[in-house]
This record gives structure tokens, C-alpha cells and sequence, in this order.
């Protein structure tokens, strides 16, 4: 099929057209509307594969249509099959909000990753290799970075200025507005690319979950497209609130993976996997502790010393550091004391990721660990593989993380949009990927999540969990990136209606 091309050049032509001034050859910009094709070739799981890395920019346009930001994107296509308009298409977001979707680009799902050893933990010197186990066999793939991250902007107007701040903020930075503009540029992208016919999947990752549960329903109602599969990784609360006891008591399964990971327990839960330890955990924190908590300070003594002691043989720190507490343990503290007698702390969204903080005394980490490990190693390949390998030339700054603050979490609906999605769509199903030791979205979060997202019951069949011995990105340990990817390609293919079957609920 042809690839749709707009240059810098045309670009320039056609501002001249309508009279806006052309910004001198000095200034540093992104192009508004371009696209760079370029084909390839690699192995997935075992078989030769040729595809096409487009990289390029499609604008943002206001009610007026005046193109008000731009986006950058990475669009690769299988082009070794008969008709790929009938091929599954994902459609790909990172989080933050502010974050650029180089995290599952180049470690996740695309064709080429960062090189990283079999833990996950990057290699120098820092560059990128071919990933034997992305979805591209299965599925063509957009990564698509929201304003202000990657080389996605806000632009000029005519007069040569910038929205205001606040203007900014309603059109971008917020929850609603966020998946307003988004669905129509994707409304646009699936025109301009001839993918109506497609079935589509939205992934999001962290923040990203928040935007695709809300881009469901936005695209269906608002666009008429229709979603075949939402994939949630390392989700947020999706506007499920998780406060008071519930809040508290969840933590204490991802306590006890990590100070398993850690080993930090009692010989006998060492001696068990991590599959057949947690759902004990599981149990006793449904049964036992969050009615405890739920007590508050009227809880007797006597069953409060018991609760507390089981939650210091599961956690690996003290029953005194728990009573101290209240037994509300904070992730910030269980970060701290879990190594403290060994002088490091551990990761917020990997805790197998190793600190040392200038005390040892404190209930705060100084940093996080695998943060910075990552941005130092993902920020040089991601610059060097669009530039280089995908040669898409430009002098804007690749944004990790993006200015995007304050960013209005108001009206927060977006797991309530996910289940009318699913309740007006037989077609939609839904996948949660969540690692044991992350932290920031931790996988008991992810699992209460999604039983109170369907009140009913009615839909459960149409939602599949599937947890890893990694962290937020749990696709960096070698063994969950073979298995999230395999996962993620059963899901598409079983979110794939058969040929003729009708979107309708059985009678």
C-alpha cells in the first residue's frame, strides 16, 4: 500500500500558501506533518520477517482546524502478507503522564530493544538488538507519543506564539482532555493509514492505563471505532478508588514477593515458589488484615499482636516496625527498612533494584535505583535508533519525560468507561499485566482493580490476568519478555472474533 509522506519542505509551501510567516532556517522545530519509511527485516520466533519502521509527525488540530501541537510516532508494518488492512493493529502508549512511549517501544513489544542482560539490567555500551519475541508477527504496531514527550509539541500559531499555559492545560494536561485529542488524532492516523477494517488494541502502561481505559469508550462513542482488546500493564487506579483499610491491607502481597525475592523469610516460605507462596498472602490479607485494619484503634490486643506478627513473617521487617506504624506500612518505609541492616534500600517500581542513601537512618529513600538506571541507559538508545537506524533527522530534544504539570486529575472516570466499553462491545476484552515487584502499581492494586471493575459479574470472562517476577516493566527480565509477549499474542489473537461472527451478546 502507499505510505503517506508530508516534508518539511511541502510544509513550508503550503504555509506560504496561506500566509504565515516561515520561521527562520535557525530555529529549532519539529516538522508539523512528516513521515520517514524505511524497511527491514528479523526473526520472530524462529521465522524471517520483513516489515516497515515509519517515524514521523501528524498534527493536533483544534475545533477551527488549526493544527495546534504535533505528534511523533513510530508505525511499523508487517509487509510480507497478502492484505494487511485486515491485520490486527495495537495501538501503543507509556504513561507518566509525561512519559514518552519509548519504554515498551524499544523493551517491550517492537521488533528492536535495548540491550539489556537476562535480569533486565542494561549492558553497555548502550545500543540496541533485535527482539526475537515482539508481537510484529501477529500484529502491526503504533507507539504514540502524547504533547511534549518525545518530539511531540505545541506549536506556533500564525503570529509566531504559543497557547497560553492554561489553554495548554485544557487542550493536553488533564485526564479528559488528554483522551479527547487523542482520539481524534488516532481518528485521523487510522484514516490517513487506511485502517478502519482492522482489529484494533489499545495498550497502556502505568499512567497509559488510565488513558486507554478512557480512550475506549472516547473512541467508540465519540469516534464510532470500535476496540477489540484494552491491554493494561503495571495499571494505576483507573478512578478506582482503593483508600482507607483496603488501601493499607493491599500492600502486603507485594511485601512479601519482594522480601521473598530478598530472602527475607522464614525457611518455609523460602523453600516455596513465589506461584505457590502469595496466595496464602493473598488469603489472609482478604481474611484476616483487612478487617483487622479495618478495626482501627479499637482493635484488641490480643488479635492485633497476632495480625501484626503474621504480617512481619509475610513483609520480612519487624512486628515492632509494624505496631509503630499502626500497621499502615508505607511503601516509602517498607523501601527503606526491608535492607536496612544490610545498608541499601530497593526500588519503588523494581524492588530488586539495589540503593544506598547517605543515612541509614530515616524512613525515606534518597533516590530510586532503577530509574536511573534506566533513563541513562534508555535515553542514549532511543535517540540513537530513531536518528540512525530509523533516520528520522531532527535537532528537537527527545523528552523523556515531558512538561506536562500541572496536570488536572479531576472526574476521573476512566475504569467506569472501560466496563460500558466492554457492556456496549461484545467484541472487548480486557488483559492485565502486572510484576510482583513493582511498587508504584503494585500487582494486588491491579488484581482488586479489575473485580471491582465489573460489579456485576456478568463480564468476567472477558478479562484475564497475568502476573511476572519483574517490576514495572516486567518485560526486562529476559524470561517475562518472552512470556508477556506470548501472552499478549494469545490475547490478539483470541480477542479476534472468527470470520461472521456477530458482535452481539448470546441469547
Amino acid at each position: 500500500m502507499p505510505i503517506f509522506k508530508r516534508t518539511k519542505s511541502l510544509w513550508i509551501v503550503f504555509t506560504l500558501l496561506i500566509g504565515s510567516p516561515v520561521l527562520a532556517e535557525n530555529e529549532r522545530q519539529i516538522d508539523v506533518d512528516s513521515q520517514i519509511t524505511t524497511e527491514h527485516k528479523t526473526t520472530i520466533k524462529g521465522d524471517s520477517i520483513k516489515y516497515s519502521a515509519s517515524v514521523g509527525t501528524q498534527p493536533v488540530w483544534d475545533e477551527e482546524g488549526n493544527a495546534v501541537a504535533t505528534l511523533h510516532y513510530t508505525y511499523y508494518q508487517r509487509t510480507d502478507v497478502k492484505d494487511n488492512l485486515i491485520r490486527p493493529l495495537v495501538i501503543s502508549f507509556n504513561g507518566g503522564p509525561g512519559s514518552a512511549s519509548v519504554w515498551m517501544h524499544i523493551a517491550y513489544t517492537g521488533p528492536r530493544i535495548l540491550s539489556i542482560d537476562d535480569e533486565g539490567y542494561p549492558i553497555q555500551p548502550y545500543g540496541i538488538e533485535s527482539n526475537p519475541y515482539s508481537i510484529l508477527d501477529v500484529a502491526d504496531i503504533v507507539y504514540v507519543n502524547p504533547v511534549n514527550t518525545g518530539f511531540s509539541r505545541v506549536l506556533k500559531d500564525k503570529e509566531g506564539k504559543l497557547l497560553s499555559k492554561e489553554k495548554q492545560k485544557e487542550m493536553f494536561f488533564g485526564i479528559n482532555a488528554d483522551v479527547k485529542y487523542l482520539a481524534e488524532w488516532l481518528n485521523t492516523f487510522v484514516t490517513r493509514n487506511n485502517r478502519w477494517r482492522s482489529p484494533k488494541y489499545l495498550v497502556g502502561e502505568s499512567y497509559g492505563t488510565t488513558r486507554v481505559s478512557g480512550l475506549a469508550l472516547e473512541l467508540q462513542e465519540k469516534q464510532w471505532m470500535y476496540i477489540n482488546g484494552v491491554v493494561l500493564v503495571s495499571p494505576t487506579e483507573i478512578g478506582i478508588k482503593r483508600e482507607g483499610p483496603v488501601e493499607v491491607a493491599n500492600r502486603l502481597p507485594y511485601f512479601a514477593a519482594t522480601a521473598w525475592y530478598h530472602k527475607k523469610l522464614a525457611p518455609e516460605f523460602q523453600a516455596m515458589t513465589l506461584e505457590e507462596f502469595l496466595p496464602q498472602v493473598e488469603t489472609f490479607t482478604l481474611q484476616t488484615l483487612l478487617p483487622a485494619i479495618s478495626k482501627g484503634g479499637f482493635i484488641g490486643t490480643e488479635e492485633k499482636q497476632q495480625v501484626m506478627q503474621q504480617m512481619a513473617r509475610y513483609a520480612g521487617i519487624s512486628a515492632k516496625s509494624i505496631d509503630q506504624n499502626n500497621m499502615d506500612v508505607s511503601p516509602d518505609f517498607f523501601w527503606k527498612e526491608l535492607l536496612r541492616d544490610e545498608g541499601k534500600t530497593i526500588g519503588r517500581l523494581d524492588s530488586r533494584y539495589l540503593g544506598i542513601d547517605k543515612t541509614e537512618a530515616g524512613v525515606e529513600v534518597d533516590y530510586f535505583p532503577e530509574l536511573t538506571s534506566w533513563l541513562h541507559s534508555f535515553t542514549p538508545a532511543i535517540n540513537y535508533y530513531v536518528r540512525e537506524e530509523l533516520n528520522y533527522k531532527t535537532d528537537i530534544k527527545y523528552n523523556m519525560f515531558g512538561q506536562v504539570h500541572p496536570w488536572d486529575n479531576t472526574n476521573d472516570n476512566t475504569g467506569e468507561n472501560l466496563r460500558q466499553a466492554m457492556a456496549e462491545n461484545p467484541y472487548l476484552k480486557v488483559l492485565i499485566q502486572s510484576g510482583y515487584y513493582d511498587g508504584a502499581c503494585n500487582y494486588f492494586d491491579a488484581k482488586y482493580s479489575m473485580w471491582q471493575l465489573d460489579p456485576s459479574g456478568k463480564m468476567q470472562d472477558r478479562f484475564n490476568f497475568k502476573a511476572y517476577e519483574s517490576g514495572h516493566m516486567m518485560y526486562l527480565r529476559h524470561a517475562d519478555l518472552k512470556k508477556s509477549n506470548e501472552d499478549l499474542r494469545e490475547f490478539i489473537k483470541a480477542a479476534k472474533p472468527a470470520e461472521g461472527k456477530p458482535a452481539i451478546y448470546n441469547r
